[in-house]
C-alpha cells in the first residue's frame, strides 16, 4: 500500500508539528511477560494517541488541493476526532466532529479545545458517521473518513520509527479500531523487508475483524460495546481487511478483563496511563505469553485518553 518514500515524506509533515514519540524497553514488563518487551509510547503525542499523525498528513493534502474549502467533519470516539480537529486548526480550516451520545467527556472537551465544533448523535461510532455523513451533504464540508491512505500514510509514521529506533522484533502487537494502525505497520514491515509477525487486537465485544479475519471476508456485527472505545466498531472497512488478510499474522481477541489487567499493568510496571484500546496489545501479549516466551516483542500503546472516572475504577480492579 506505501512506498517507504510515501512514509518517509508523511514523516516530514508529522514532525512539523511533534517530535518522534518514544520506544522503551521495560524491564518490569518482560519480567511480567517472559519476553523482551518494547513499548511505542503513542500516548506522548500532542493529542495523547497516535492518530495525530494521521489527521496532519491527511490535512495537508487537503489544503493544497482545496484551498478554498468551506470546512470538514467527521465522526469519531474521540482520538480520531482529535487528529482532525488539531490537524485542520493548523491548516486554518473549520472543523466539525459528530460523536455518539454518551461518548468520553474529557475526549468531546479535548476537541473542543482543539477549536472543533462537537455534534452528539447516535447511540455508536456508526450511528454517528450517518449523521455526519448527512451533514456534510448539508452544510457543504468535506466528509474525512476515519479510514483512508493519507490516514494510513500518516499513522504510519510511528512504525517507522519503532523499526528503526528498536532491535529487531519478531513480533509487534497493534489494536485494531477501523484498521490504520495494524495496515501503517504492516505497509512499513513490508517496505523495509522486515520478517516481524503483525498480530492484530481486537476485542471479544467487538470482534468484527477477528471474525472477518477467519472467513477471509467483511463480516459486520450487531454491536460493539466495549469499554476500549478506540475499538468500538461493527463493520471493518473493506480496503484495510484486504491489506489485514494478505499481511497479518493473526488476530487475538482480548476481554474487557484482560484490557483493564493490562492498564493497572501498564500503571505498576511503567506508570504510564494506557486508555482501553492503548492496553489491548499488552492484554494480548499477556494471553498469548506461553506462546511469546523468550522472544522480541513490540507493543503499540496507542493512546492514553481515558476519562478519570473510568480509569479510577480500572485502577481499582474493575474492568
Amino acid at each position: 500500500m506505501l512506498s517507504l518514500k510515501d512514509v518517509e515524506d508523511a514523516a516530514a509533515i508529522v514532525m512539523a508539528a511533534m517530535p518522534p514519540t518514544a520506544q522503551y524497553a521495560w524491564p518490569l514488563l518482560a519480567r511480567r511477560t517472559g519476553c523482551e518487551v518494547w513499548v511505542k509510547h503513542e500516548n506522548h503525542t500532542p493529542t495523547g494517541a497516535f492518530k495525530v499523525r494521521g489527521g496532519l498528513v491527511y490535512m495537508e493534502r487537503l489544503k493544497r488541493e482545496r484551498p478554498g474549502l468551506k470546512g470538514v467533519i467527521s465522526a469519531t470516539r474521540g482520538n480520531h476526532g482529535q487528529s482532525i480537529a488539531l490537524a485542520a486548526a493548523r491548516a486554518g480550516i473549520a472543523a466539525t466532529i459528530v460523536v455518539p451520545h454518551g461518548n468520553s467527556v474529557e475526549k468531546n472537551a479535548a476537541m473542543r479545545a482543539f477549536g472543533a465544533e462537537l455534534v452528539e448523535a447516535g447511540h455508536d461510532f456508526d450511528a454517528a458517521k450517518e449523521t455526519a455523513m448527512h451533514l456534510a451533504d448539508e452544510r457543504g464540508l468535506a466528509m474525512v473518513p476515519s479510514f483512508h491512505r493519507d490516514l494510513v500514510r500518516g499513522v504510519a509514521t510511528y512504525a517507522l520509527e519503532l523499526f528503526r529506533a528498536a532491535p529487531v522484533l519478531d513480533t509487534v502487537y497493534v489494536p485494531i479500531g477501523l484498521g490504520s494502525g495494524i495496515c501503517a505497520t504492516i505497509s512499513v514491515r513490508n517496505a523495509l523487508g522486515l520478517s516481524t509477525k503483525v498480530v492484530g487486537v481486537v476485542s471479544t465485544e467487538a470482534a468484527a475483524y477477528a471474525l472477518s479475519f477467519a472467513a477471509g471476508k467483511v463480516v459486520a456485527t450487531n454491536s460493539a460495546d466495549t469499554m476500549a472505545d478506540g475499538m468500538a466498531v461493527r463493520g471493518p472497512d473493506p480496503e484495510a481487511l484486504e491489506i489485514i488478510l494478505k499481511g497479518a499474522d493473526r488476530i487475538v481477541q482480548v476481554s474487557d478483563a484482560e484490557i483493564g489487567a493490562a492498564m493497572r499493568a501498564y500503571y505498576e510496571d511503567t506508570h504510564q496511563l494506557a486508555e482501553g484500546a492503548g492496553a489491548a496489545a499488552l492484554a494480548a501479549l499477556l494471553q498469548e505469553r506461553e506462546r511469546m516466551k523468550g522472544k522480541r516483542v513490540g507493543l503499540v500503546l496507542s493512546g492514553g485518553n481515558i476519562d478519570r472516572p473510568v480509569y479510577l475504577r480500572v485502577l481499582g480492579g474493575a474492568g
